[in-house]
């Protein structure tokens, strides 16, 4: 009985846990984290506005959802920074770019694919050969939130879906 009251309270302590943990907030914006493997961490950077790691099976290590809110009329307009992901591979990726229609609100979705160079802005960079980036641009109600997610082809392939989830997720009725 003792064994059985000891799991029930880990069992509701663990589900109370889980449930302040689905959502996060940036620029204004609530985000609701997907079902399982998504979790927020601390940022690591003052310009992050948040930070999610995803576990993905048979990937090396989590992959890293990183949000960006730089304020009222700051963060450039979407071609600006669209032109500035694709700029971040060796040489132009493969890409597309898709409006994501969020009830009413247009979320713009950019997947690229190719050699992704990893690295600080103005720092050393690292080559990632087949490498994709998803990168989300949701309007805020003073200025943009920007969502980039980097990682394995394979492994960012399994999570786009609920990647497209987590960009339109502020706007769900």
């Amino acid at each position: 009985m003792k064994r059985l009251l000891t799991a029930l309270a880990l069992l509701c302590l663990t589900s109370g846990l889980r449930a302040e943990d689905t959502k996060i907030s940036a620029g204004n914006l609530n985000f609701t984290l997907p079902a399982s493997g998504w979790t927020s961490v601390p940022t690591s950077s003052p310009m992050r506005a948040a930070t999610l790691q995803i576990t993905v099976e048979g990937a090396e290590k989590p992959l890293e959802a990183i949000f960006y809110y730089f304020g009222a009329g700051q963060g450039g307009d979407t071609q600006a920074n669209i032109n500035r992901w694709l700029g971040q591979f060796e040489s132009p990726p493969e890409s597309k770019t898709e409006e994501l229609d969020a009830n009413g609100t247009k979320v713009s979705l950019v997947t690229a694919t190719g050699t992704y160079m990893d690295g600080a802005m103005f720092g050393p960079k690292t080559a990632k050969a087949d490498y994709t980036l998803l990168g989300a641009i949701i309007p805020g109600p003073d200025a943009p939130v920007f969502i980039k997610l980097t990682g394995p082809k394979d492994a960012v392939a399994k999570i786009t879906e609920d990647f497209k989830k987590l960009s339109t997720s502020p706007f769900a009725k």
